[in-house]
C-alpha cells in the first residue's frame, strides 16, 4: 500500500502552547514521586490477585487444591512480608524526607533572618556598643602605689628593711626600748658585708688603710651618743665608687634630669669624671666652664659611647658643649685631614636654624677645638657661596651650617658628605617650623645610609666599621621632630631637663593687660628704669621693629635692629655692637628668639606676644642664662586670645602672678577649639579696650 505525500507530512499532535508552565517546589516534586510508587504498588497487588481468581476455576483436583492451597498461603505471607518491609522502608524514607525539609526550613529562616539584619544595618546602621563612662572620681584618683626601687626614703642597709618594735626597755643606754650601741654594730657589721661581696665580684682585695677604718667604725659604733641621728653621706661627699643606686637616682631628682631609653650611663657628676681629653679638659677649664650643667652631665657621657640622643632642655642650659665636647672627642680618635681624604667631606656636620645661631656654635666649637688640629667652617646665608666652597674644598673636619645652604653647597657639588658620620640638629623644632624640614632630610639622606646602626639593639655592632651618631637638641618635640629621629635615629636616648617647653625658674615673668596705644609709653618707662643694663625688645613683624626702632631712636635711646631684612653684614654690626654695650635696646622679630647667647641680657620685652607658647619660651630664654636671673615682661592685648590659655598655664606652673583680667577671661579657660564659640554672656568679665 502506497503512502501518500500527505501521510509522510502528517505531524505529530502539538501541545497546546497556550497553557501555561507549571513550576513545582522540590518538596512537590518529591511528594508527587511517593504517590506515583503508591499507585504501581498498588496495581502490581490488583494484578496479583486477578491472576489468583482466574487460575481457581481450572483446579479440580483435592489434592491440587490443598497444594495450590498452599502455595498461595505461601505466596500470601511472602507478599505480606515484602509489604510491610516496602512500607518499612516508605516510613524511612519519609522520616528521614521530613528531617531533611526541617532542615531546609530553618536554613531558609536563617537566610531570612540574615537578609533582614543586613536590610536593618543599610538603612538604621550598626548598634554601637555602650562606652563604659568612668567617673571623674575614678579617673583622676591619684595612686599611692609606688616600687619599692623608687623609694628614695629607703636606704639598701638591711638594718631600715626590719624596723625594730619597741620593747618595755628603759634605762640608760636605751630610748623607747631600742639599744643604739646594738644598732650601730649591727649597722657597722651589714657595711662590712656588703662591701666584702662586692669586693668578691670584682675581685679586689681588702687595703689595709680599709681595714684600719672599718676598725675605727666599729669602736666608735661602741661610744653611745643620744642625739646621733646622722644619715648616710650626701652623693657630693661620695667617691664614685662608693655611689649607690640610691645616690645615682637622688642625684637625677637634685639636676631635674630624666632619661628615656636602654643601656643607659652614669650621668658625669663634675668634669673629671666625664673621661673627655686632657686637651678638652684644658680647653672647659680655659673657657670658664667649672661646673657642667644638667644637660652636660647627662648627654656627654652618651656621646661618649657614640649612642644616638635626644636632648629636650630649657634654653639657655649649656646644649652647645653637650654635643660639641662628644663630637671633638670623636674626630681627634679619626686620622688627621690631609690630600688624601680631604675630598671626601667634614667628619661632623652642625646644622641649626639661623646665621646667628650657627656663627655662635662656630665660636664655641673653636674655643673648645683650642688645643687640639681640628678646623671648623661656617656655611651660612648672606655670604659669598663661592667662597664658602672654596673653603670646604681645602678640607676641614667640622662643617656648621644652616640646611638652605648647605643643601645648595650639595647640590653644586662644592660640599660631600661621605665620610660624615656625626650629625647634630640643634633647635631642630625651629628648623621645622621655618620650613627646613626637606633641606635637613635632603643632608641626612646624602650621607652614606650604610653607616647606620641597626634597628635591633641587640645585634653585634662590626667594630672594623664606623657609626652614625646623630644627636637633635630642642626645647619642645613636635611631630615632625619626632618623625625625623624615628627615621634618621637609631635606639635613641632621650634626656629631658625639667620640664619639656617649660621656662627656667630663673626668669621672673611679668605679663600685663594694656591698650596697644598704650605700648610705647610703658616701653619707654621699663627701659628707663633699667639705665645702662641691656634689653631685647621683640616685635611679630619686620615692619613694626623698624618703626619701633625709628621711635626709640628719636626718643634718644642707644638702639639697634635684627630682623630677616636685614642682610648678613648688618646682623653682626647689631649683635656685635648689642654685645659689646654699644647699644643697649635691640628690637628684634623671632630670628633673635632661638639659640642666640648674648651674656648679661637684664629684661626680655614681648612687645608684641607671639602667637605660639613655645615662641614665647623661647624669646623669654634669652635671659637668665647660664645660672644668672633674669626678668621677662609681655604686653597682652585682647588680639592676643589665642594663646590665653597656654599662656595662663605656663604661668601657673613658675608660680608667676597672673593678671586678673587674664584669669577671668573666658579664653584662658578653655583650650582653643575645645568649645564652640558663643556670644559674651551678661556676667561674663571682658576687659575692655
Amino acid at each position: 500500500m502506497k503512502r501518500s505525500m500527505s501521510d509522510d507530512l502528517t505531524l505529530p499532535p502539538s501541545k497546546d502552547l497556550t497553557k501555561k508552565p507549571v513550576f513545582l517546589t522540590k518538596a512537590q516534586r518529591e511528594q508527587l514521586a511517593i504517590q506515583r510508587r503508591e499507585e504501581e504498588i498498588s496495581e502490581q497487588k490488583r494484578r496479583a490477585l486477578e491472576l489468583e481468581n482466574r487460575s481457581k476455576p481450572f483446579s479440580s483436583d483435592p489434592s491440587d487444591s490443598n497444594h495450590n492451597n498452599n502455595d498461595r498461603h505461601h505466596h500470601r505471607s511472602s507478599r505480606d512480608r515484602e509489604s510491610e518491609r516496602r512500607t518499612r522502608d516508605r516510613e524511612r524514607e519519609e522520616e528521614s524526607k521530613t528531617r531533611e525539609r526541617a532542615r531546609l526550613e530553618k536554613q531558609a529562616e536563617r537566610e531570612r533572618e540574615k537578609e533582614l539584619d543586613a536590610i536593618k544595618e543599610q538603612y538604621l546602621g550598626t548598634k554601637k556598643p555602650k562606652k563604659r563612662v568612668i567617673k571623674p572620681s575614678e579617673k583622676f584618683r591619684f595612686s599611692f602605689d609606688w616600687e619599692n626601687t623608687e623609694d628614695t626614703s629607703r636606704d639598701m642597709n638591711p638594718l631600715y628593711q626590719n624596723p625594730h618594735e619597741a620593747q618595755l626597755l628603759f634605762g640608760r643606754g636605751f630610748r623607747a626600748g631600742m639599744d643604739r650601741r646594738e644598732q650601730k654594730k649591727l649597722a657597722a657589721k651589714n657595711e662590712k658585708e656588703m662591701r666584702d661581696e662586692i669586693r668578691k665580684k670584682d675581685g679586689i682585695e681588702e687595703l689595709p688603710e680599709e681595714a684600719a677604718a672599718q676598725r675605727q667604725k666599729e669602736e666608735a659604733a661602741d661610744l653611745y651618743d643620744t642625739f646621733d641621728m646622722r644619715v648616710d653621706r650626701h652623693w657630693s661627699e661620695k667617691k664614685l665608687e662608693e655611689m649607690t643606686e640610691r645616690d645615682w637616682r637622688i642625684f637625677r631628682e637634685d639636676h631635674n634630669i630624666s632619661y628615656k631609653g636602654s643601656r643607659i650611663p652614669r650621668p658625669m657628676r663634675n668634669w673629671v669624671e666625664s673621661k673627655l681629653s686632657g686637651e678638652l679638659l684644658k680647653a672647659v677649664e680655659r673657657a670658664g666652664y667649672k661646673t657642667p650643667s644638667a644637660i652636660q652631665m647627662a648627654a656627654i657621657p652618651l656621646g661618649m659611647q657614640q649612642r644616638d640622643v635626644i636632648g629636650i632642655a630649657e634654653t639657655g642650659s649649656g646644649k652647645t658643649a653637650a654635643f660639641v665636647l662628644p663630637m671633638l672627642t670623636y674626630i681627634s680618635r679619626l686620622p688627621p685631614m690631609n690630600e688624601e681624604n680631604e675630598a671626601e667631606g667634614p667628619y661632623a656636620v652642625v646644622m641649626a636654624p639661623t646665621r646667628e645661631l650657627a656663627q655662635q656654635i662656630e665660636d664655641e666649637t673653636v674655643k673648645f677645638a683650642h688645643y687640639l688640629d681640628i678646623k671648623v667652617v661656617s656655611i651660612v646665608g648672606g655670604q659669598s657661596i663661592e667662597e664658602q666652597g672654596f673653603k670646604l674644598r681645602q678640607g676641614c673636619e667640622v662643617v656648621i651650617a644652616t640646611p638652605g645652604r648647605l643643601i645648595d653647597c650639595l647640590e653644586r657639588r662644592y660640599a660631600v658628605l661621605n665620610q660624615c658620620n656625626y650629625v647634630v640638629l640643634d633647635e631642630a623644632d625651629r628648623m621645622i617650623d621655618m620650613g627646613f624640614e626637606p633641606q635637613v632630610v635632603g643632608v641626612l639622606d646624602a650621607m652614606p645610609s650604610s653607616n647606620l646602626k641597626p634597628e635591633n639593639e641587640d645585634e653585634e655592632l662590626d667594630e672594623k666599621r664606623i657609626y652614625r651618631t646623630t644627636y637633635m637638641f630642642s626645647a619642645t618635640m613636635p611631630p615632625a621632630v619626632e618623625r625625623l629621629a624615628r627615621k634618621y635615629l637609631r635606639n635613641p636616648v632621650v634626656v629631658t631637663i625639667g620640664t619639656a617647653g617649660k621656662a627656667t625658674e630663673l626668669i621672673t615673668q611679668n605679663v600685663m593687660m594694656v591698650k596697644e596705644s598704650e605700648k610705647m609709653s610703658r616701653l619707654q618707662k621699663m627701659l628707663n628704669e633699667l639705665g645702662d643694663k641691656t634689653a631685647i625688645v621683640f616685635t611679630n613683624t619686620k615692619k613694626s621693629a623698624d618703626n619701633l626702632s625709628k621711635g626709640l631712636d628719636k626718643s634718644g635711646y642707644r638702639v639697634t635692629t635684627l630682623h630677616g631684612g636685614k642682610t648678613q653684614e648688618q646682623r653682626e654690626i647689631s649683635l656685635e655692637g648689642f654685645r659689646n654695650k654699644r647699644f643697649t635696646v635691640l628690637v628684634a622679630t623671632d630670628v633673635a628668639g632661638r639659640g642666640i647667647d648674648i651674656p648679661d641680657v637684664a629684661h626680655v620685652i614681648n612687645y608684641d606676644m607671639p602667637g605660639n607658647i613655645e615662641m614665647y619660651t623661647h624669646r623669654i630664654g634669652r635671659t637668665g642664662r647660664a645660672g644668672k636671673t633674669g626678668v621677662a615682661t609681655t604686653f597682652l592685648t585682647l588680639h592676643d586670645t589665642d594663646v590665653f590659655y597656654d599662656l595662663k598655664q605656663m604661668l601657673h606652673s613658675n608660680n608667676s602672678p597672673i593678671p586678673p583680667e587674664l584669669a577671668r577671661h573666658e579664653a584662658s579657660k578653655f583650650k582653643p577649639g575645645s568649645i564652640p564659640d558663643r556670644p559674651p554672656r551678661r556676667n561674663d568679665t571682658v576687659f575692655a579696650h
